[in-house]
């Protein structure tokens, strides 16, 4: 098992080569860990997992309740689910079942709410129920004027996007699998083997699995499909800070569109309160910036929605890029006459969907020709839950008994102690950035956004990323 951001690649081919280290890569690349025989590697273009869309999820764990019956996302989303929330308890992700209310504000919407009910029921998900304003307002009492009603939909939950990616990075290297970042593939061709020439070299493999996210159309290209095209559709956010949480109980959802799920407002693991995202389909697939004209449309619907929320400090302000394909599917498509499988059009439920969707591409790899062997499971990993709602390690007597490091906080916006920085820097996949040990740790990621704590998380960011 190795991690990798330079140097040259081996020579040696793989059995199964993953581009793409986002949410769905590493779980693809953690299923395939499963089996001890093969020899894997999972490329990244950047410098960490989840670096593209899987960092600007809305973290939300979805039941699938909305989902296009009888398609493939419908089914996986169903199917990742359940897997994730096991896999979530097992490893100590944090995950919060608050539930969700989908809110109509007007006559129309308010009718589509019996359709969506019985949606529900037609993806596995009977358990539905119709508000009227007085129950909506008693569940919801800072809620803004005017709403008619509301669906229940109470397994919806919220989750950490960035812990779920790294524990399953964490669990496929700790099975051997090669994660090479800083390796973006340049080109890509076949004749015996999968030739990829990336920024560090040029690496060799059996099979292919395109897991490239909103580059995955570019690579299906190089290979000779031209099965669908990724439109980058931005989603801007507004991340509130703690003290807002009181003010909502549940997810907020307005009844969906045919651009997406629309503006939500949410609670987060973390104890903020989201608000977004917006639907801006561009051409620049590296277009992560906020504007002023998104930021002022997101408030604008947050005001009528959760009116006190705009009194509110707004902690952060941040954006992701969707990889829309027009298509109302997932597109994924296995090619056995190139050992290759395209996992394209993964949208924002691909977090939920993610471990799901790897069992569904190594049964597809299997269709290919790669004989997958016998399976031994990967000792899960224990992650570092940061949830608000948990005990964090300065909150645990027996822990900071035995390491008075748990005990000393460096980050207090966030309550971030030295030792869980010094676990984050010495962990199977150290962060390389001073934003990597954010996502691990929460440091820098509170009210003050790192004015007070900054220099000090600098300082043992750069002690601990000595060789």
């Amino acid at each position: 098992m190795t991690v990798t951001a330079d140097g040259p690649l081996p020579s040696t081919p793989y059995d199964v080569a993953i581009v793409g280290a986002g949410v769905v890569g590493c779980a693809i690349a953690r299923e395939l860990a499963r089996h001890p025989r093969l020899r894997i590697a999972l490329l990244e273009a950047q410098d960490d997992v989840g670096q593209g869309t899987s960092k600007a999820n809305t973290a939300i764990l979805h039941t699938g309740f909305d989902a296009t019956p009888g398609t493939l996302e419908a089914r996986l989303v169903r199917e990742g689910y359940a897997r994730l929330g096991a896999y979530a308890a097992e490893t100590g992700i944090p995950v919060e079942r608050v539930g969700a209310l989908l809110v109509a504000w007007d006559e129309e919407q308010l009718a589509a709410l019996p359709r969506l009910a019985e949606k529900a029921g037609r993806n596995a998900y009977p358990h539905t129920v119709l508000l009227g304003p007085e129950e909506l307002y008693a569940r919801e009492p800072h809620l803004g004027p005017g709403a008619l009603g509301a669906l229940h939909v109470p397994g919806e939950s919220i989750i950490c996007p960035w812990t779920t990616t790294l524990a399953y990075a964490t669990q496929a290297v700790g099975a051997g699998v090669d994660l090479h970042l800083n390796t973006r593939v340049h080109e890509a061709s076949r004749t015996d083997t999968h030739r990829l020439t990336t920024a560090r070299g040029t690496l060799h493999a059996r099979h292919l699995v395109n897991a490239a996210g909103l580059h995955a159309d570019t690579l299906d290209r190089a290979l000779g499909h031209e099965d669908f095209t990724v439109t980058p559709r931005r989603g801007q956010l507004l991340v509130y800070d703690k003290l807002a949480r009181p003010l909502v109980r549940h997810i907020l959802l307005p009844v969906p569109t045919a651009l997406g799920k629309g503006v939500l407002v949410a609670p987060t693991v973390h104890g903020n309160v989201l608000l977004g995202p917006t639907a801006e389909d561009l051409h620049d697939k590296r277009a992560t910036g906020s504007t002023a004209d998104g930021t002022a449309a997101l408030r604008e619907q947050g005001r009528r929605i959760l009116p006190a929320l705009l009194e509110e400090e707004v902690t952060a302000v941040y954006a992701g890029l969707r990889a829309a394909t027009g298509h109302e599917d997932y597109r994924i498509t296995a090619h056995p006459e190139q050992a290759y499988v395209t996992v394209g059009g993964i949208r924002s439920t691909g977090l939920t969907a993610s471990l799901a969707i790897a069992a569904h591409v190594t049964r597809l790899l299997a269709g290919t020709g790669l004989d997958l062997g016998p399976v031994r499971e990967p000792e899960p990993p224990a992650m570092p839950n940061l949830g608000e709602a948990f005990q964090r390690p300065y909150q645990r007597p027996e822990l900071i008994a035995a390491d008075p490091e748990y005990g000393t906080l460096v980050c207090h916006c966030e309550r971030v102690s030295r030792g869980e920085i010094r676990d984050a820097l010495a962990g199977p996949v150290p962060p390389r950035s001073l934003e990597g040990l954010r996502r691990r740790t929460r440091a820098r990621a509170g009210r003050c956004q790192g004015f007070y704590c900054g220099a000090a998380v600098r300082d043992l960011f750069e002690q601990g990323s000595r060789p």
